[in-house]
């Protein structure tokens, strides 16, 4: 095949901050068409390289070459906006309203990323995120040869996420980006780079193609080095022989095993976790009971219920301003119902990781106000010191004594995180807890969470960390109704384009769909959108209904007896053969309660 018209290259590139070099001597190309992620720790160079490749900096050394005439179209950071002009006029420039709305692909830009925005709104009036949208949805309509994104999912909602996905994917312009979201990466890029100690490596593939070659290239470095060194006994052993002046040898160390960033980790032992949440938890840790919960004028819960036991592990996903910030206020305390009750159990002890970091002393030290929390904390790994956390996030040397006030946008995201996790909380909120945050603090995180023995919620755009730390997706469809989607995130933007795809016109705002699971012992909350439909009237039809019919009673039986169980794990915590006899039926029911599931589905599907 013959290689891609070449549209930009660096050519030994080199830059500098100071006395730190972020890129050394990098030489590197994009082609037409190609479509390139970037990955690498914060602080690396990511953003230096494409302010490199769009001409908004210049390097020390090195020649930077663009085709003639290559249109490039950017989305930086932090937008350039002019405050005092209209979305309108910032999004769509000069363009009359009837060239974009007859232009399906345009129209589709700005239904998707402005949804709820109004034009002729003032630009200063814009939240962060639907400034960052505007900016979006302004490259997005226009031609260009080369695109180059900095984290464009930062502020989308799961639906937007993967619609940008398949519009970047379907589009014939080449594409450079940089972002965290490695479901993202592996659905859009074709190529990796990861930018590291001032090189770039270069990888074929998404992000999980990505992990699988840096863990090749680490083996076979690892063999290399294992045949040197058996040439270096070899030589040792001469030198032994010889002169004793000649043996004092110089001393060098082998790693018994390179720590590759994405290493894959082990499946999480749920049987185990929920016994030690409930534990700690007994068998009530929050209840959502008929509640009645509005924001402003809009009316977010209506008569819902929702039960959160030991040890759930849940994912909270809709629309952005559907209401799941607030919903984890509701849950946290923060915010009471307009009706019902929102109850915690006796030894709940909740933590809530809100979007907003903010610290009452940017003052205090770093270390000083991590160890004033808590010197040692519990981990799956046995009690480590406050130091050793945060070196596991990212905190060292100078790090460790800076002004909490001079810390960077994703260094305050960590310790936020981190202070919040060492007060040893058994129920944790989450509020988009990967912004801010690179893929090898995520995997910190992710490897943190999986021996965490608590009650889990998440909010987040980030599928990939979604479906790593949680065991069940729930939604927020516009229904007033917190319901439960067996088949996850897919499941979710399936409901979504059923209901966008029902309403003329197209309002993607709102979800029409009206069924909805209230708590685990409910049916799925929805259905496969594909396969043989029962004719209405039919034998087949009928024994459809009396099968879910039949399902529903055996799946509330179930949660029942699982909620038996769980209180029963409390009360024979110190039994050591009672608790092996509990976790048996539990893992027995598990996989009953999976089958009846799976069961109801391919019925329900029959009557959709």
């Amino acid at each position: 095949m013959a290689e891609p018209r070449s549209l930009l290259s660096l050519e030994r590139v080199s830059k500098s901050y100071g006395v730190r070099p972020l890129l050394t001597d990098v030489s590197l190309g994009v082609g037409e068409g190609e479509r390139i992620g970037i990955v690498g720790r914060n602080g690396d160079g990511k953003t230096t390289l494409l302010r490199i490749m769009t001409g908004a900096e210049e390097p020390d050394q090195g020649r930077v070459s663009r085709q003639r005439g290559l249109l490039v179209g950017v989305l930086a950071q932090q937008d350039d906006f002019d405050d005092t002009h209209t979305v309108r006029e910032v999004v769509l420039g000069g363009m009359a309203d009837h060239e974009w709305a007859a232009d399906f692909r345009l129209r589709e830009i700005v239904d998707v990323l402005l949804a709820g925005v109004d034009l002729d709104r003032a630009v200063h009036g814009l939240s962060g995120g639907e400034r960052r949208r505007c900016a979006l949805a302004g490259l997005l309509l226009g031609d260009h040869d080369l695109v180059i994104l900095d984290e464009p999912t930062n502020h989308l909602d799961v639906e937007a996420v993967a619609w940008l996905a398949a519009h970047l994917a379907a589009r014939s312009s080449a594409l450079v980006v940089v972002t965290h979201d490695r479901w993202f990466l592996d659905a859009v890029c074709q190529q990796t780079w990861e930018v590291h100690d001032g090189v770039v490596d270069t990888y074929e593939g998404g992000y999980a193609a990505f992990v699988l070659a840096k863990a090749e290239r680490q083996r076979q470095a690892a063999a290399s080095e294992a045949r040197r060194q058996n040439l270096v006994r070899k030589e040792l052993a001469w030198l032994r022989r010889g002169a004793p002046a000649r043996t004092s040898k110089p001393k060098f160390r082998i790693d018994a095993a390179n720590a590759l960033i994405e290493d894959v980790p082990p499946p999480r032992d749920r049987l185990e976790l929920q016994r030690f949440a409930t534990q700690r938890l007994g068998k009530d840790v929050i209840d959502v009971e008929d509640v009645d919960f509005s924001r402003g004028t809009r009316q977010l819960l209506s008569h819902a219920t929702w039960r959160l036991g030991p040890g759930d592990r849940v994912g909270l996903v809709g629309v952005n301003g559907a209401g799941k910030t607030s919903v984890l206020s509701l849950l946290s305390g923060e915010a009471a119902p307009s009706a019902g009750q929102v109850r915690h159990g006796r030894t709940v002890a909740i933590q809530h990781l809100s979007q907003n970091v903010e610290f009452d002393d940017p003052e205090a030290r770093v270390l000083a106000t991590v160890e004033g929390i808590r010197r040692v904390t519990r981990t799956a790994d046995g009690e480590i010191s406050a130091s050793s956390m945060l070196e596991r996030f990212g905190f060292t040397g100078d790090k460790l004594t800076a002004r909490i006030g001079d810390l960077s946008g994703g260094e305050r995201r960590r310790f936020q995180l981190l202070r919040l996790l060492l007060t040893e909380p058994n129920v944790l909120l989450l509020d988009e807890p990967t912004n801010d945050l690179d893929i090898e603090t995520l995997n910190v995180l992710e490897d943190f969470l999986d021996g965490w023995p608590g009650t889990l919620v998440v909010v987040s755009h980030d599928r990939y960390f979604l479906e790593r730390v949680t065991d069940s997706v729930w939604a927020l469809l516009g229904d007033g109704r917190i319901s439960m989607l067996p088949r996850g995130v897919d499941e979710y933007l399936e409901r979504r384009e059923r209901g966008a795809r029902s309403e003329l016109p197209a309002n993607r705002g709102e979800d029409r769909a009206s069924v909805a699971t209230e708590s685990p012992a409910t049916v799925p909350a929805t259905v496969p959108a594909t396969g043989p439909k029962a004719k209405s009237g039919s034998a087949e039809e009928r024994a459809a209904k009396k099968t879910v019919a039949r399902l529903d009673k055996v799946l509330a039986r179930l949660h029942d007896r699982e909620a038996e169980l769980s209180a029963e794990l409390a009360a024979h915590a110190t039994d050591p053969e009672r608790l092996a006899t509990i976790g048996a039926e539990l893992a027995a029911l598990h996989e009953e309660k999976e089958a009846a599931e799976l069961e109801w589905l391919e019925a329900a599907e029959l009557l959709d």
